[in-house]
């Protein structure tokens, strides 16, 4: 654009701004409008145009660590389904499976898993796996068609089996095969072939040592 003064002292403009910079400027004045008339009582400029970009960046990025979180605890919550379908682990039992004896394997290996991975730097995100494990386990109940007090007191019945089992392994690795067999067999009293049940989770508490929470909840394990 040139700027300068003709005969007349009049100042003259020729020529036109570069498409570049109209479309620089219709885009601020279009942003600007819209902030403005979408954010009542917020002074809008470049910088606070920014700002707001950052935010909703921010939130946005809050929203997907969620959803990755959530993405990952549905993978562990899915492995641990896997485990419950093992046909090999029910050839042991004296009738046909039902489903507290499924909830029992997976509360079961559910409780290995915390206690391997149990330390402080853990214990966050273990927090948040045991919430979404249960969370997932009262919708499966309800999907079976159970009552609000039903599934109230179901729920309190399987936290307190499930405590009782972290209770019962604890010490997994420091009792002797006798010790295990009874440990398991309060569990898993319809079983006939115990030996078979405690070598059994004698290799999954083995593979589990062997690896890291983070690992474990981004691969595919088996028992």
């Amino acid at each position: 654009i040139n700027i300068h003064k003709s005969l007349s002292n009049l100042l003259v403009i020729e020529g036109v701004p570069k498409i570049s910079l109209i479309s620089f400027l219709f885009d601020l004045l279009t942003i600007s409008n819209f902030c403005f008339f979408s954010k009542e009582g917020t002074p809008w400029c470049l910088t606070t145009g920014l700002s707001e970009q950052f935010v909703t960046i921010n939130e946005k990025k809050i929203i997907y660590n969620i959803f990755s979180m959530n993405k990952n605890y549905l993978y562990l919550y899915n492995k641990l389904i896997n485990y419950t379908r093992n046909k090999e682990l029910y050839k042991q039992l004296n009738r046909s499976d039902n489903f507290s004896d499924r909830l029992t394997l997976f509360l079961l290996h559910f409780s290995f898993i915390l206690k391997n991975f149990k330390n402080s730097e853990n214990k966050s995100i273990l927090q948040e796996i045991y919430d979404f494990t249960f969370r997932q386990l009262e919708l499966s109940i309800r999907e079976i068609g159970y009552g609000d007090q039903s599934i109230n007191k179901k729920m309190k019945d399987y936290i307190n089996l499930f405590h009782s089992m972290v209770s019962e392994i604890h010490f997994w690795e420091k009792l002797n095969k006798d010790d295990k067999i009874k440990k398991i067999s309060i569990f898993l009293y319809d079983f006939d072939n115990i030996d078979y049940l405690v070598e059994y989770f004698e290799n999954f508490n083995e593979n589990l040592s062997k690896k890291t929470l983070n690992s474990y909840l981004k691969s595919v394990s088996n028992p």
